[in-house]
């Protein structure tokens, strides 16, 4: 291959890997923003005092008073519980179970996040058993959306453990008039479940970081370029 077309080959390769490695960067950069606006926004929304089941229901726009703390009242509908596969906690495979909420003296019920718990990897279809108090309850948590979509081959699962649930499948299946936001459960509870929830700024950190990774390749390849095909081509030159 003649040097020329060469150097043009390794000009243009040089070229498309630097503004890849900008773009997702910046891509990263971007999403890091938006955590932090969520991040910002979720600490302004803690700091409010907890809604009732009152003002839970007085609100016409569920979904803006994400990430607001509540103190509810209620009756847990233990036989609708389901049981989301694949969701890790602190670095454990396991399950995320949700409990429909009767609110307390109304026809509404709220899907609550209760925790993580280990699965019985011998015998998968066995269910975990978790304690689901009967009679009236109070809980404290805030306000999620319902829990984020997993890859699933074949559609949407049925049975009490599934991949994923959203707001509208639940409706149809159960007949309950669920509300459109969920509850993560934070308060501390004897039915032996794990309620670390991740917090924004770990996966804030996380985009930041690989931010900084993906324009530190940036900048190898561009001195890597200089390096090899412009300084060291003209210091041959120079002793030729």
């Amino acid at each position: 291959m003649k040097t020329p077309l060469r150097f043009c080959l390794v000009t243009l390769a040089t070229v498309l890997g630097v503004g890849i490695t900008l773009a997702l960067g910046a891509w990263q950069y971007g999403r890091g923003l938006t955590m932090q606006a969520q991040d910002a926004a979720l600490a302004q929304q803690g700091r409010l005092a907890p809604i009732s089941n009152t003002g839970l229901l007085a609100l016409t726009a569920p979904a803006q008073a994400v990430h607001r703390t509540v103190r509810l009242r209620g009756h847990w509908l233990g036989p609708r519980t389901v049981f989301l596969d694949n969701r890790p906690m602190n670095g454990k495979a396991g399950l995320i179970v949700l409990t429909p909420l009767q609110l307390d003296g109304a026809v509404s019920v709220l899907m609550v996040q209760r925790g993580w718990v280990a699965r019985n990897f011998l015998d998968r279809s066995a269910l975990p058993q978790v304690a689901t108090p009967s009679g009236l309850v109070e809980i404290e948590g805030r306000i999620a959306p319902w829990p984020s979509k997993l890859y699933e081959m074949g559609g949407s699962g049925a049975g009490p453990i599934r991949q994923n649930l959203d707001w509208a499948q639940f409706r149809a299946e159960s007949g309950l008039p669920a509300m459109e936001v969920t509850v993560k459960q934070t308060d501390s509870q004897t039915d032996g479940l794990v309620r670390d929830w991740p917090e924004a700024q770990v996966t804030l950190r996380k985009h930041f970081g690989y931010a900084i990774q993906w324009w530190g390749i940036s900048a190898l390849l561009v001195f890597l370029y200089v390096w090899f095909q412009i300084v060291r081509r003209f210091s041959a030159k120079r002793r030729a």
